[in-house]
């Protein structure tokens, strides 16, 4: 009972304050219902991602030299290494051959100074030709970096990083 009571005060108080307004000729201020406009995020392509990359690699780390799509082959020869990739599969062999192409590598004179790699989902941490990749640059001594295309990749946060990798 205690409840109805309340909520009958309520609906009162609730009453004064419109009768109130009325009288003072106050306008009472409703809620308008906004248009809510869905946000298009555009996802880019791989292409559109390489470009993007490449653009601030140009701009940003200008006394490297930038190579694209670089065949793990040309950094590490044809190898045939063991690696630990997968616990169900400790020290199994991977040709070189058989890693993703680094999709920029950063060279100074002639040398592989870092590698970037460009990936969706979690393809750097599953996909057997990205660990390969991953593998053979550790072996090589070569830093190695990769980025998500599916996170957005703001500009200085990608300068950010490759600057540490680069340091």
């Amino acid at each position: 009972m205690d409840f109805v009571k309340l909520l009958l005060k309520l609906v009162g108080v609730a009453k004064n304050y419109m009768d109130d307004a009325q009288k003072n000729e106050r306008p009472i201020r409703q809620a308008s219902p906004r248009p809510v406009e869905p946000s298009v995020v555009k996802e880019k392509t791989s292409a559109e991602w390489e470009t993007y990359f490449k653009q601030i690699l140009l701009s940003e780390f200008p006394s490297y030299d930038i190579r694209e799509n670089v065949p793990v082959t040309e950094l590490a020869g044809f190898a045939n290494d063991e690696f630990n990739l997968y616990k169900t599969r400790p020290y199994q062999a991977y040709k070189a051959e058989w890693g993703q192409p680094y999709t920029f590598v950063l060279e100074k004179d002639g040398k592989a100074m870092g590698t970037l790699m460009l990936g969706n989902g979690h393809s750097h941490d599953s996909n057997v030709k990205y660990l390969i990749a991953r593998m053979y640059a550790k072996k090589l001594g070569i830093p190695y970096i990769n980025f998500y295309t599916q996170m957005p990749n703001e500009r200085e946060y990608v300068i950010g990083r490759i600057r540490k990798l680069m340091a």
